[in-house]
């Protein structure tokens, strides 16, 4: 699956995008942040508010318990701000 990193949750992860294999029980956007958490403290810190974040598969926005089966492609969003 290729990730794709904006904002503070870039500067944190350190990188814009990157492609990983997902492991076989991951099956949800919530349980591919908390298996990014435990890959590496970085991810631990870009997703320190968990339920701040924004998420899209595939450039259609989707909540944390949307199913990643069949998508190619998740980003993930700081919490925004504007006026």
């Amino acid at each position: 699956m290729r990730f794709v990193y904006f904002a503070r949750v870039r500067e944190a992860v350190g990188v814009d995008s990157e492609e990983r294999d997902l492991p076989a029980e991951v099956h949800t956007v919530q349980g591919c942040i908390a298996w990014l958490e435990s890959c590496d403290p970085r991810y631990a810190v870009a997703f320190a508010e968990p339920a701040r974040l924004r998420f899209a598969l595939d450039q259609q926005m989707v909540a944390a318990d949307a199913a990643l089966a069949g998508h190619d492609e998740l980003a993930i969003f700081p919490p925004v701000t504007g006026g």
